[in-house]
């Protein structure tokens, strides 16, 4: 009796020990040029592995398109920090789940100097437009506002981060920039106005996938959501574009997704077996109640 009272004792204490303190590989859009993000992150990082009591490292890439590749690959991330389409993406394909999330709602504003915006979407036609390349949401939103591929700016991927596209409205190097809202928010009493709003996304989203322990996604959720009432950590905030973080779901994301579906490298989701049931059972209202024989 002893000895299966120990052993049970002991089994409990393997249960409910925290995890070890960790290496953990957190990804973010490559908004930045890898050595400008390993700055602007650095504050970020060392917070967590301060919070969390592990090890916290920044993994970006050179590009999007690199970006875009290694997430169609599953290569090795723990923690993303992305927008919708790129979080969603990762629920449904490589089982993760959002933690916490900007409390602010993503759009893009196409901005363009007040002249040139007094014209409206179809006077920047031919013009140039700059924005982070493809598959960044700005770019696909972009896409979004021009779908005659006859009928289109000059769209330009030649911006480091976002910011530089509308540096590059004031240099005249360009007339017309598609960058996230809480960039355009900054320039609003400037002579720059916005053309055009993109539709409104979920925040971007923190997510961690399936192998982290749930002790370790908790508390980054926790050290997240604290992040705002650390002043120290207050230009990490803005140069994040955020306030501050609150608690989301997959839910929250569900869709967005689609937005990938022009990209090269897109491949659609196979559908599930309850999904092709429930297909099946809906088509008779579909046909408007005729049942309607395949072809063998």
């Amino acid at each position: 009796m002893m000895l299966k009272k120990g052993l049970a004792a002991f089994v409990f204490s393997l249960v409910a020990t925290p995890a070890l303190a960790a290496d953990y590989i957190l990804a973010v859009e490559p908004n930045f040029p890898p050595a400008q993000a390993e700055q602007v992150y650095k504050p970020l990082l060392d917070y967590l592995s301060k919070s969390t009591g592990h090890t916290f490292k920044l993994k970006t890439a050179t590009n999007y398109h690199v970006y875009w590749r290694d997430l169609r690959s599953g290569s090795r991330t723990d923690f993303a920090f992305e927008e919708a389409h790129f979080t969603d993406y990762r629920v449904n394909r490589l089982g993760f789940t959002p933690l916490v999330r900007v409390s602010e709602n993503t759009r893009y504003s196409l901005m363009a100097d007040a002249t040139v915006a007094e014209q409206g979407t179809k006077g920047l036609i031919g013009y140039r437009v700059v924005s982070m390349p493809a598959p960044s949401m700005g770019y696909l939103l972009l896409g979004d506002l021009y779908k005659n591929p006859i009928a289109q700016p000059e769209i330009m991927s030649v911006a480091a981060n976002w910011r530089d596209g509308v540096e590059m409205i004031f240099s005249q190097e360009t007339e017309a920039a598609m960058v996230p809202n809480y960039i355009a928010a900054p320039y609003a009493d400037s002579n720059l106005s916005v053309v055009s709003e993109s539709r409104e996304f979920t925040g971007r989203a923190l997510s961690a996938g399936g192998t982290v322990p749930a002790d370790v996604r908790q508390a980054v959720s926790d050290a997240m959501t604290k992040l705002h009432e650390d002043d120290a950590l207050y230009e990490v905030l803005v140069e994040l574009g955020a306030s501050q973080f609150v608690e989301t779901n997959a839910s929250e994301y569900a869709g967005a997704e689609s937005l990938l579906r022009g990209v090269f490298g897109y491949k659609a989701q196979p559908r599930t077996a309850a999904a092709e049931q429930a297909l099946e059972d809906a088509e008779p209202e579909l046909t408007g109640g005729i049942q309607v024989e395949a072809d063998n």
